[in-house]
């Protein structure tokens, strides 16, 4: 918990020259403000003002006068920049003149939904798994999907050619305080993951966005560009952010029960129900861009089945095999271009509202979904997840309650957003086209 002197202290120690004063928008991109340090007064004294109407999402010209009220528990020191006049940042939450907080800044809404959560005495607990791709950048310093790799699941050097980056990622991770569990080479060539130890949905989600930062900061240092594309590449696999969810009481796993059969307790079956009773709902803001969903198909590890398991990955809710104290909910969807505080509220906002609800999930499907006739799918009552961003926002717009959750202003903004990136590709005239049709016809 640092205050205000801890800060002073630390810029003077370690010669910070430059503060970054960072804050996230509707659609999960980072923006800053910088100051140097002899303007740290006045940023800690949360009178640093920015225009509101500049930033995607967030408020018309006629209102837009915002004011940054930074964190100080997030400061923290850029280890790529120059070790004399050292930059850091300071994560900042958005208020509006007045003194209150904007409704619209998606920070404030994760607040909002931990707030009810803990009112009830627990404390949410998040784990993300964060995949990613490499790829060369090209004469020009741009971005390509090219790759001479070949590795898959698991390889390592000299095979992955990404794992002098990947180890640099975590080392300079390792820096700014992550604890990180573990790092592998993913199923697809060039697509990486690197895990970060769980912990408070808040903070998890301030370390979501600093971790992209820095894969892309190092990636480039090496040459390469680090992508979060759900799916950059056609015919492998895709890059998900699995999200791990459990809540404690009291210190304890309220998930937990040795006596369940699949060692659940009944809340954590009433928050699965809540889970799948919104999901679809959700997915629009789990699965914010057209290219997610072509991730979203059968046959590349990606869940399209609103189900759950405690064997198989097929579903879209998994239990992995930890019980206890690791008991945990995994919700596979998800993909690492949500914005993560949205993403994790309306995961919490969810699960509480089936745990309030009383909401009893179905059966647990314990097979391959992927074999399963569409007779026998009918049958256990499986539904699919919305498949393509244009029905996701349907389905967004027909859940009242994560309408209520997300709000009315900033729900018709995102929705309105998100209808026109559609609508624009839905226009585009697309290679495969040309070379189905052009001779053709």
């Amino acid at each position: 918990m640092y205050t205000k002197a801890d800060i002073f202290r630390m810029i003077e120690e370690e010669d910070v020259e430059f503060i970054r004063l960072q804050f996230t928008d509707m659609f999960g991109m980072f923006k800053n403000v910088a100051v140097t340090s002899s303007q740290m007064e006045k940023a800690l004294n949360n009178q640093c003002m920015f225009d509101g109407s500049s930033i995607d999402g967030f408020v018309r010209i006629e209102e837009s006068d915002m004011y940054l009220y930074p964190d100080l528990d997030t400061f923290q020191i850029f280890p790529w920049r120059p070790q004399q006049g050292k930059v850091a940042r300071l994560i900042c939450d958005v208020y509006r003149p007045n003194g209150s907080p904007f409704e619209g800044d998606p920070r404030f809404l994760l607040k909002k939904v931990v707030s009810e959560v803990e009112s009830l005495g627990y404390e949410f607990q998040v784990g993300p798994e964060c995949e990613f791709f490499l790829f060369h950048i090209d004469d020009d310093g741009m971005p390509t999907t090219i790759s001479h790799e070949k590795a898959g699941y698991f390889d390592m050097g000299p095979v992955d050619l990404g794992e002098n980056a990947r180890r640099d990622m975590v080392l300079t991770l390792e820096d700014m305080d992550f604890e990180i569990e573990s790092s592998h080479h993913e199923a697809a060539p060039a697509q990486h993951e690197i895990d970060f130890k769980y912990g408070p949905a808040l903070q998890v989600a301030d370390n979501i966005m600093t971790f992209k930062l820095a894969v892309k900061t190092i990636a480039k240092r090496h040459g390469l560009h680090a992508t979060f594309m759900p799916k950059p590449k056609y015919g492998v696999n895709g890059s998900g952010m699995h999200i791990n969810m459990s809540l404690t009481k009291d210190g304890k796993n309220v998930f937990a029960d040795p006596n369940d059969p699949e060692g659940l307790s009944q809340e954590a079956y009433w928050f699965i129900g809540g889970l799948m009773k919104h999901m679809k709902g959700i997915t629009a803001i789990t699965n914010p861009l057209v290219n997610s969903y072509k991730r979203l198909v059968p046959g590349y590890e990606a869940p399209v089945y609103i189900a759950w398991s405690g064997t198989n990955r097929s579903p879209l809710i998994r239990i992995p095999a930890s019980r206890g104290e690791n008991t945990r909910v995994e919700l596979r969807s998800p993909d690492p271009t949500a914005n993560p505080y949205l993403a994790i509220a309306l995961c919490l906002a969810a699960g509480l509202d089936g745990i309030k609800n009383q909401v009893q999930p179905p059966a647990s499907v314990n097979q391959n979904i992927y074999e399963m006739s569409t007779a026998h799918k009918k049958a256990a009552d499986i539904h699919t997840l919305p498949t393509n961003l244009q029905d996701a926002l349907r389905e967004l717009e027909k859940d009242d309650f994560i309408m209520q959750v997300l709000g009315e202003k900033t729900a018709e903004t995102y929705i309105h957003a998100k209808r026109a990136e559609w609508q624009q590709y839905t226009q585009q005239v697309a290679a495969w086209e040309l070379e189905q049709y052009l001779y053709k016809f």
